[in-house]
């Protein structure tokens, strides 16, 4: 079944589901996909750099046909294989992934493919790719990730808005890393279409329904930049 994108369009908020982040808080990923779905999530991306048991599989299917029924773009991170597997969904790519080129060659050319960069050089050359969008970070300090690249910062996103061929290109951009709802409006005014959002959106203390509000809070802040 066909998604109905006739083009891409990343929203402002970009929620990623990071399965070794909501496990360390006891999160089942299809109750914050469903939580994140009923607050109105534009976009959800799920990165889970384990295994890809049947047990996982089988949940990233729930969460995309989930995406699917409420009309919003589903993105596997970094596999390319999976998101094959799963009708409609796009990928996004880290600089160690495999290339655009090469990853559609799994995925078909007409799947969208976002990929990361964490520098200047490496949003030009990715310009020269066919991404659909790109992302850039971190922003902040971040502890997603267990190795994280060199902090980005928002004087120099707004520099790269200067002189980025992304800007001619018009390709969405995506910031991520160590965004906050506090910041977050410094990070669109420097010149970012979208921020991707993992820790921000889980509250110190989860209950139900939680990660619902703190996204509420996100398109609140949305509105106001």
């Amino acid at each position: 079944t066909a998604w109905p994108f006739p083009m891409v369009e990343i929203p402002k908020i970009y929620p990623i589901l990071d399965t070794g982040v909501l496990k360390s808080r006891g999160i089942d990923p299809l109750a914050a996909a469903t939580e994140l779905l009923d607050a109105g999530a534009g976009i959800l991306q799920l990165r889970h750099k384990g295994e890809y048991t049947r047990d996982v599989l089988d949940m990233a299917v729930q969460i995309a046909d989930a995406c699917r029924v409420a009309a919003i773009p589903f993105v596997i991170n970094d596999r390319a294989d999976i998101a094959h597997m799963i009708p409609g969904a796009w990928l996004h790519l880290g600089q160690d992934d495999l290339s655009i080129t090469d990853a559609q060659l799994v995925t078909g050319p007409d799947a969208p493919v976002g990929v990361s960069t964490h520098n200047e050089r490496q949003l030009l050359d990715a310009c020269a790719t066919p991404a659909s969008y790109l992302a850039i970070g971190p922003i902040s300090a971040t502890t997603s990730k267990e190795n994280p690249d060199p902090v980005v910062g928002v004087d120099e996103l707004a520099l790269m808005r200067e002189t980025a061929d992304w800007v001619l290109a018009g390709l969405p951009l995506v910031a991520v890393g160590g965004i906050t709802v506090d910041n977050a409006q410094s990070v669109w005014k420097a010149g970012a279409a979208s921020v991707a959002v993992i820790s921000g959106l889980i509250p110190a203390q989860y209950q139900p329904g939680s990660i619902g509000e703190r996204f509420s809070e996100w398109l609140a802040a949305s509105v106001l930049s």
